[in-house]
């Protein structure tokens, strides 16, 4: 996880096993392949988080190392460890509502896909199969497909930026991104001054 400083405010990228929730000014950032960031969030508490998760079950990782099969990076356990933090922070299940990104196809053969290779079809599946049974509604999604995300998530307005991105693509997407979280920072600080407490 790293965390960047700006204006009095952050921006909070995670990698793949990572989560992280907040009741404060923020953008939460990751990239996506085949895995799966779910962007939960309360709207009245304020309360947003992201988790990055790389498999659907631990039976996706067989043979993997150990230090290569932390909980975070399981879909399960992904969710619920961001559940959990969430509600340490003021929240409740029955509050949450979800937006949920990734799960992309870009590597091997469309053949590969009933050989259980497609790890990017498995966790969409996973994802939708466990918010629906949570109860937790989808706002909007952006699964599947044969390109990697990059995503921005912000406690202001509770939008997600997406953007496509493919191999070949340069360094002026990363000058583009971070541009996108700063000015989402920059609109949260704007609207939270103009806010008046009764």
């Amino acid at each position: 996880m790293k965390k960047e400083l700006y204006e009095n405010t952050c921006r909070v990228t995670i990698h793949p096993g990572e989560f992280y929730s907040t009741n404060d000014i923020a953008v939460i950032s990751t990239l996506l392949g085949s895995c799966i960031a779910a962007c939960l969030y309360d709207p009245k508490r304020r309360v947003i988080g992201m988790n990055h998760f790389m498999l659907s079950s631990s039976r996706s990782s067989k043979g993997m190392p150990l230090d290569d099969a932390e909980a975070g990076r399981y879909g399960m356990h992904a969710m619920e460890l961001l559940i959990n933090d969430m509600m340490a922070k003021g929240t409740n299940r029955s509050s949450l509502r979800a937006k949920i990104f990734g799960g992309a196809s870009i590597i091997g053969k469309r053949e590969a896909f009933n050989r259980f290779y497609c790890v990017g079809q498995v966790n969409c599946g996973f994802v939708r199969t466990y918010l629906a049974s949570e109860g937790i509604p989808v706002d909007a999604e952006d699964l599947g497909g044969t390109f990697g995300r990059i995503i921005h998530f912000s406690n202001g307005d509770f939008s997600v930026h997406r953007r496509k991105i493919s191999p070949d693509q340069n360094e002026s997407l990363a000058r583009q991104d971070r541009q996108c979280w700063q000015r989402s920072l920059d609109n949260q600080k704007k609207t939270q001054t103009q806010v008046e407490l009764w």
